[in-house]
């Protein structure tokens, strides 16, 4: 490596959720829901390794900032530091949102991966409408480089420089940046990134580059020449937008080669989509998807890390986009720990508690909604591998909590503890399917998230 910046920083568990940071949807869930005996960032961390995940610094509160600490030691903003979210007018910057990320990091001891300098896409329309000559174009280019890595000079990690600069033959993409430059627009942003932050490590990143094809191979005649001119690139970045059963057999010879040239290689943005609905199968393939990706890194000394696009189907880009296609992070959609995770953390050399093969069944609680006196919650079973029939979720409240009122399950209180069994209408949770119940209850001085339990009724 260039710099002299250890791969990860130290890692440990943020504190227990209490009180009022109890607010978001934390998950706890039966005993099939439970995430790694060991935090993720833990387990990368003793091999030396980082894993990590995009994150929506407007939710960096209750269970998703819970989970976004605990299980990684590096986020990367997912659209937060793009241009048209920092520079959506020239020379006037917006940097609440990116800031966020990098005050959440610097609280939770974790790297940032900085993403993008510079992409053909989401850009501000002054840029992409705009009239310019090469001259003003550079200077533009180099103003916002200056600009964005200066603010966070020192505090990221790296930086992903260039984005995407290849189409899938290997030649340069028509963009506002090579129409206008050249293909000279990756050196020069690349050695304007290193003046502005000489810290950071400097990568390119890009999709569809996973395996050994005419785009990978472009993208290694690219930091080969790169290197042999003496411009400055740390590493290369592999996107793996993948679809289900398609892990390239190429990818840890691909990482190798890369990694032969005197550079790191990272996995930035992995996620494993599939055709919906999520069957136990589908999902027992993306498990070995997902592990045959973080395999093939912790195989390869200078593949640096992991990380994943989003770590929960929730706030997954992949619906939006690919249309009939989703499920496609670590996290379901209620923050339970899918098969995915659980691989994961066995690549790491972990060891899991992984959802019973007896039923294939959570439930996670969620608080919904809460005011001065009282508060909603909500708790969904989801089934994967087996449907369960005559559901019960018991759970005890542990700071004086009372039911007030429930719908679509009939709950019973007695001091602490609570009983809710299935409605007359949903007692059979399909595999595959989930089933959600909610209520209201009272609280005073703090609300801290019970660990539900989920069985059948006699």
């Amino acid at each position: 490596m260039r710099s002299t910046r250890p791969r990860f920083l130290r890692s440990g568990l943020v504190s227990a959720l209490t009180g009022l940071t109890a607010l978001g949807a934390l998950l706890f869930a039966a005993p099939g829901a439970q995430a790694a005996d060991t935090p993720l960032r833990d387990l990368a961390a003793a091999k030396g390794k980082l894993i990590g995940s995009a994150v929506n610094p407007a939710k960096l509160t209750g269970t998703y900032g819970d989970i976004a600490g605990r299980e990684f030691n590096t986020v990367t903003p997912d659209n937060a530091m793009k241009w048209e979210s920092v520079e959506p007018s020239r020379g006037t910057y917006n940097w609440g949102p990116a800031d966020q990320v990098v005050a959440f990091a610097a609280a939770h001891g974790q790297q940032v991966r900085g993403h993008t300098l510079v992409w053909h896409s989401q850009n501000p329309g002054w840029l992409a409408n705009g009239s310019w000559t090469p001259a003003q174009l550079s200077t533009i280019l180099q103003d916002h480089i200056a600009a964005e890595a200066g603010r966070y000079k020192g505090r990221i990690a790296a930086w992903d420089v260039v984005n995407e600069p290849f189409n899938e033959d290997g030649t340069y993409r028509s963009s506002i940046w090579y129409n206008g430059l050249g293909q000279d627009y990756i050196a020069n942003a690349l050695t304007w990134a290193r003046a502005a932050d000489p810290s950071a490590e400097l990568y390119i990143n890009d999709y569809n580059v996973e395996g050994v094809n005419a785009k990978s191979t472009a993208l290694y005649n690219l930091v080969r020449s790169l290197k042999q001119r003496g411009v400055p690139i740390d590493g290369v970045g592999l996107q793996a937008h993948l679809i289900l059963g398609q892990v390239p057999a190429t990818l840890q010879q691909n990482i190798q080669r890369f990694a032969d040239l005197g550079v790191d290689v990272a996995i930035t943005e992995l996620d494993v989509r599939m055709q919906l609905p999520s069957t136990s199968a589908k999902l027992t393939q993306q498990a070995a998807d997902y592990k045959a990706v973080a395999d093939a890194c912790v195989a390869v000394a200078r593949c640096v890390g992991v990380t994943v696009w989003g770590f929960t189907d929730s706030d997954s880009w992949v619906p939006d986009v690919f249309s009939g296609y989703g499920a496609a992070t670590p996290y379901d959609e209620a923050f339970a720990p899918k098969p995915a995770y659980h691989a994961i953390a066995g690549s790491l050399g972990g060891t899991t508690t992984p959802p019973d093969p007896g039923t294939g069944c959570t439930a996670a609680y969620s608080v919904v909604n809460q005011w001065n006196s009282g508060f909603t919650g909500q708790v969904r079973i989801s089934c994967a591998g087996a449907a369960l029939s005559s559901w019960k979720a018991t759970w005890t409240f542990g700071a004086g909590q009372t039911l007030t009122q429930a719908w679509n399950a009939d709950c019973t209180q007695s001091g602490a503890a609570v009983t809710c069994t299935n409605a007359s209408y949903n007692g059979t949770v399909p595999d595959g399917g989930s089933v959600t119940f909610g209520f209201n209850a009272s609280w005073n001085g703090s609300n801290p998230v019970p660990v539900v339990t989920l069985g059948r009724t006699p």
